[in-house]
């Protein structure tokens, strides 16, 4: 195929329209078979799994931050909803209607409707009908008494592979009453906090560090007037035995309802909890409709902040795109990041893997555990969304954790900077079975036991970078953030002048540049001497930092332009004759299937379609590094579509986002996984976002260039954000812009279009 490329310098506004895309609803017209058929359903930090199962409806709750003592993300429990007294013939249909975030389902005859408040972690579930019905609302939980953990189902803890014998779940507390019941879990004093200082010989600063886990009471309360509880029953669900504690409507009805509100906090007595968790019932339920036109307001302003849609060969990939994102607005406020290993919507495990018939809180990689080097590509994708508040979530969770971090360099190698390692914990120490705990007593007690995680640090300088970018996207306040920024960038440069020194008189090398050895290419290039993946965080972190601050009028860089005069050159290295990005000078071994030497690409973008820089050596590294090429793939977290789609590999670039953001195994097409981890794999997800995001637009300094990989005949309508406060409207019909608005319009003149042709 000949291919002829065009340029068009845009230097005018075309359009001016305001924008008013909402995505369609999405809808079934037969019921589930299980859960693992759900639809999600969401809002504030509370995400539903919601199916219809032979005649009943069910959903599982979960909220952001439910944490037990093994730092497990319990869900809230499950509801069951039956009618009596419907229309059995009546057409069945379930809609989640994404522009307000609502899902409606139309079953007997009744219309039911559930909605979360995208304020308030509280929801609402109301039955119309056009005959008088009665309603069966059963709450049904697995953890009525004490749970002991199953072989293997450790995983879904902190202690994953190797649980202490005879470990449980603590019973949940389940309170009924006449028209209601309040649950909660409520963490003992001593957690897998404790076990984690205990491995980890930080016993003596244990006073100092921040526990979260201790005393931390999740729970909520459902409610209704229209019904009055009738007693319990036990029963089993998948392959997991329940208790369920049973409401009935006090006579058949036309209208009735029924809310869950959900409460979290930390306190050894539960009469706090129980007073809070009250008022907030109380505010929502003088506060229903102005809190549901609230919900419609937000989710409508979501929705036009940004979109991709298409009617043709794009169609599937656009939706799917879309339904993905709406799962990421279910957390906007959560207190903990949406976790890559399936968010706030895993359901029964077994519909997954076979074998694991655990209960509904499992879900593989644990709960309370990031795995940073796949959480990263959950929020990569929202800068061009223009996501930003939803971004804070994963900020604030490492601002959390930074005391502990800090305080874990000084205890161990006496000097400052926040150390986070790879398997961290919400608490800001490592997984304490991926730390190890059969160690030789002479290894460096700072440092992961572990082949694959040894000396991983680098992962935080792109949640660093992150937040660089939304000042340079949105000018968003970012001044609570700085230290974090600040102590992150100190622990590179103190620490491998540390080891430096302990090897020797001289703490740089010859050129006096930080000798960053021993480190470690993501988690595959093992033992390395000046990984690229680590010098191109550092230099690009570094650069940003500075031209943020210098943008914002401060003076005082001095001490980060001399850190960066101290960072190393990016390697290179021939192979056949081509010069290419090497993994690292050096290193000892390969140990996992990561592609370190393209990470100067991305995530660190200074190679790209957008760029001036020559691509010779990141072409090679793609085309011909035999590593890069032997494991490229579109699984889980595999992020070769955006290389392709950012080194202009359209044929790879098409191949693998269809790969990655085609329909997913389950019901629901954007419930893709497990890949490396668990479904609904949201790090999958989201690297197949980020990649149909570079296809349709990439940007670098002043410069945004639209379209260059993507195939011209995919007709596509797209808003997207770019640096500088500028959104940028484009619609291709038949290989040709139909609709172009760049907002503000002085940015027009940086835009150009590229498309390849026949």
């Amino acid at each position: 195929m000949n291919l002829r490329t065009g340029f068009i310098t845009v230097g005018v506004l075309l359009w001016s329209l305001v924008a008013t895309a909402q995505p369609a609803d999405y809808s079934w017209t037969s019921e589930s078979r299980n859960s693992s058929e759900s639809m999600p359903l969401g809002g504030c930090d509370v995400g539903l799994n919601v199916w219809v199962e032979q005649g009943e409806l069910l959903f599982y709750i979960c909220r952001s931050g439910s944490y037990d003592e093994h730092n497990t993300l319990l869900k809230a429990g499950r509801v069951r909803l039956s009618l009596a007294g419907g229309d059995a013939t009546a057409a069945f249909s379930q809609t989640l209607r994404l522009s307000k975030s609502e899902m409606v389902v139309c079953m007997q005859g009744a219309t039911i409707t559930l909605w979360v408040d995208a304020f308030e972690p509280v929801l609402h579930v109301s039955v119309e009908s056009p005959r008088a019905v009665s309603c069966t609302v059963d709450y049904e939980s697995w953890r009525y008494a004490d749970r002991p953990y199953r072989k293997l189902e450790g995983r879904q803890s902190s202690h994953k592979w190797r649980k202490p014998t005879d470990l449980i779940t603590t019973a949940d507390t389940i309170t009924p009453d006449e028209h209601g019941i309040t649950f909660y879990h409520h963490n003992p004093a001593t957690t897998v906090f404790d076990r984690t200082v205990e491995v980890e010989s930080m016993t003596d600063v244990k006073a100092q560090l921040w526990n979260p886990l201790a005393h931390r009471i999740s729970g909520g309360r459902l409610w209704s007037s229209d019904m009055r509880y009738v007693g319990t029953h036990e029963g089993v669900y998948a392959s997991t035995d329940f208790r369920a504690w049973r409401f009935t409507s006090r006579r058949p009805m036309r209208r009735q309802s029924f809310h869950v509100a959900l409460h979290t906090m930390q306190s050894p007595l539960t009469e706090p909890w129980q007073q809070a968790l009250e008022q907030r019932v109380a505010r929502s339920e003088g506060d229903m409709k102005q809190a549901k036109s609230r919900t419609e307001q937000w989710w409508q302003r979501f929705w036009q902040r940004s979109w991709i849609e298409s009617e043709g060969k794009a169609a599937e990939l656009a939706r799917n795109y879309t339904l993905f994102r709406y799962m990421l607005g279910c957390n906007r406020v959560g207190s903990d990041p949406s976790k890559f290993n399936g968010g706030l919507f895993t359901f029964d495990p077994e519909y997954v893997v076979a074998e694991q018939r655990f209960t509904p809180d499992y879900r593989n990689w644990g709960g309370g555990t990031m795995t940073a080097q796949n959480q990263r590509l959950v929020y990569w994708p929202m800068l061009r969304s223009g996501d930003f508040d939803l971004m804070t979530v994963e900020f604030d969770f490492y601002e959390r954790m930074r005391a502990n971090a800090e305080l874990r360099s000084r205890f161990y190698w006496g000097h400052e900077g926040a150390s986070f390692t790879e398997q961290i914990e919400l608490f800001g120490l490592p997984n304490y079975m991926e730390y190890g705990t059969k160690r030789p007593e002479w290894f460096d007690k700072g440092v992961e036991y572990n082949a694959w995680l040894e000396h991983c640090w680098d992962t935080v300088l792109e949640f660093c970078q992150m937040i660089l970018e939304t000042y340079r996207y949105d000018r968003a306040d970012i001044e609570r953030y700085k230290p974090l920024i600040e102590s992150s960038l100190r622990f590179f440069d103190e620490h491998y002048q540390y080891l430096a020194s302990r090897r020797g008189r001289n703490r740089l090398d010859g050129d006096k540049k930080l000798i960053l050895y021993p480190g470690s290419g993501c988690e595959t290039y093992k033992m390395t001497y000046n990984a690229s993946s680590t010098v191109a965080g550092l230099q690009r972190v570094l650069d940003t930092y500075i031209e943020v601050k210098e943008m914002q009028g401060d003076t005082a860089v001095s001490p980060w332009r001399a850190m960066r005069e101290r960072i190393p050159e990016v390697p290179h290295r021939m192979v056949d004759g081509r010069e290419m990005i090497a993994p690292a000078e050096a290193w000892e071994r390969i140990n996992n299937s990561e592609t370190p030497q393209l990470y100067p690409v991305f995530p660190w973008r200074y190679y790209s379609m957008a760029s001036d820089r020559p691509m010779d050596v990141a072409l090679n590294t793609y085309l011909y590094d035999d590593h890069a090429v032997a494991m490229r793939s579109s699984k889980g977290w595999k992020q070769d579509v955006i290389w392709a789609a950012m080194l202009g590999q359209q044929d790879d670039a098409v191949r693998l986002v269809q790969e990655k953001l085609g329909n997913g195994p389950h019901r629901f097409p954007a419930f893709w996984g497990p890949g490396f981890d668990w479904t609904p794999d949201l790090n999958w997800a989201g690297s197949g976002a980020i990649g149909l995001q570079e296809m349709l637009m990439q940007c670098d300094e002043e410069r945004i260039v639209l379209f260059p990989t993507w195939p011209a005949e995919w007709d596509v309508h797209f808003k997207l954000h770019a640096p500088h406060q500028t959104t940028v409207e484009c619609e291709l019909r038949d290989g040709k812009v139909t609709k172009l608005e760049v907002l503000p319009k002085e940015r027009a003149k940086d835009v150009k279009i590229r498309l390849k042709k026949d």
